[in-house]
């Protein structure tokens, strides 16, 4: 279910944005990506931490209805509170930020994003593992608001209405959210709520969310007031082609919260180390060869989905591509196993590490070399995050790396990528159509060889999906 909802999630973009850059040009869509990275530190700020820690405090109760439902009521009554206060701040700075106000319509339209992810609970249906529900929801929802980009936005003007179409599918998904509660929970009052045990977790969560924010947020923050719209257009794009390969390595990593926190605390912990062996392996087969993608085929993939305009996400694109495998495995190591071990302070540490070597990176790089300094600075950011959690976890260096099949996967990528350019320097028909075709012949090559080579994870997963075909 995961793994639709993922595909919808860069399909959806995928489709659209070529039109959408085309329309609104590297400034209409730069003026979108600023005002959404505005509102996102709003958002942090409300949802103080909610995220991952609300998954992992319904997925620990989750066959006590009482108990859910008491957990639940208590996280969002402190989100509701959080959230008047943030309204306050952000509507103040409409007023008084020059930046903001200059674009009032747009971050108004934008602001509607923190009520809807709060009343949202989406970490309650990720805790109880429903997805199917949140898999259906979110693409009915994605399906009308496509067809809204493709009726609506006209001209370059439209940008605003741009970003009122996207907050719609938010918008759209809280409502039926909140709607779907009373089939979740008990909506009566309990007469011992304990406000206070949620705090200091949600506290741990909520900085490392802040942290986090300054080395994925900043860059686009800082790229708009040092270099203006236009770069942040070029790095919005690069960053959403890497946004595209991310979903992918990590859609497996996405359902583990829950079933890991569930594996700790009832003490399984040998399915706990199976799993994670199992999606490591996921990780390294899947991410390698889209980092080698993002690098071979930058310029066709951004002319292709961004149009001539964004030549200049082309580099920073390139930069970006080692985020896919760093994201993919510190999303393990980090989200996946940190947070069900009740180590989340190091996760913690890791992320604001990141953020302040992220911020002083930004402040050397942006103001010479544009959005490739804000690539760069968000790499390393990356890196230092997945070294010091494996540093932490190193009691669990062998669950994690020992069975990769190092030898097998570069003897299939080099195959891929040798074949691939080889082909791409031998066909002379329209380069966007090579380009397409060659790329296309990378991934067949890449997993063609790992089936002769016999992987032992490709070969597993194979027969799975035989059996259960077989089954049904």
């Amino acid at each position: 279910m995961n793994l639709l909802l993922t595909v919808s999630n860069f399909l959806f973009p995928l489709i659209t944005f070529p039109y959408v850059s085309r329309v609104l040009s590297p400034i209409g869509t730069g003026k979108v990506a600023f005002a959404y990275a505005i509102v996102a530190y709003f958002s942090i700020f409300a949802t103080f931490g909610v995220a991952n820690y609300g998954i992992r405090a319904c997925a620990q109760v989750r066959d006590n209805k009482e108990k859910l439902s008491k957990t639940v009521q208590e996280i969002l009554a402190i989100n509701l509170f959080l959230m008047i206060f943030v309204y306050i701040l952000y509507f103040l700075g409409i007023y008084f930020v020059p930046e903001m106000r200059a674009e009032k319509n747009l971050f108004l339209i934008s602001g509607l994003n923190i009520l809807f992810t709060i009343v949202g609970v989406e970490w309650l249906y990720k805790g109880i593992e429903q997805y199917f529900y949140i898999m259906l929801r979110s693409i009915i929802f994605k399906l009308i608001a496509f067809i809204l980009i493709f009726i609506c936005v006209k001209t370059p003007e439209d940008y605003s209405i741009y970003a009122f179409i996207i907050i719609f599918a938010t918008v759209g998904s809280g409502v039926v959210n909140l709607y779907n509660l009373k089939n979740i929970i008990l909506l009566n009052r309990f007469s011992n709520y304990d406000f206070k045990r949620h705090i200091k977790p949600m506290t741990t969560f909520f900085i490392t969310t802040i942290a986090v924010a300054f080395y994925v947020y900043v860059s686009v923050a800082l790229l708009g007031f040092m270099q203006g719209s236009e770069e942040v257009g070029y790095y919005n794009a690069a960053y959403r082609i890497r946004d595209v390969m991310v979903s992918i390595v990590t859609s497996l990593g996405a359902v583990l919260l829950p079933r890991l926190s569930y594996y700790i605390e009832n003490n399984m912990q040998d399915k706990f180390n199976d799993v994670v062996t199992k999606s490591m392996q996921f990780i390294f087969i899947i991410s390698l060869p889209l980092v080698a993608f993002c690098i071979l085929f930058a310029r066709p993939s951004v002319l292709l989905l961004a149009g001539p305009a964004y030549e200049g996400a082309i580099l920073p694109l390139q930069f970006l591509a080692i985020i896919i495998f760093i994201v993919g495995a510190s999303n393990l190591t980090g989200i996946q196993m940190l947070i069900p071990l009740k180590k989340e302070r190091y996760l913690c540490y890791s992320v604001v590490l990141a953020a302040l070597i992220n911020m002083v990176l930004n402040f050397m790089l942006i103001p010479t070399y544009g959005a490739v300094g804000a690539a760069i600075s968000v790499a390393i950011a990356e890196g230092s995050i997945l070294l010091f959690q494996i540093y932490i976890l190193r009691q669990y260096f062998y669950i994690l790396f020992g069975q990769i099949s190092y030898i097998k996967l570069t003897i299939s990528l080099l195959f891929a990528i040798m074949f691939s350019m080889w082909l791409n320097d031998s066909l002379v028909y329209d380069e966007m159509i090579v380009s397409l075709v060659s790329a296309s012949v990378f991934f067949l090559c890449y997993f063609l060889a790992l089936l002769i080579l016999k992987e032992p994870f490709i070969l597993a997963t194979l027969k799975q999906i035989k059996v259960k075909l077989i089954k049904n």
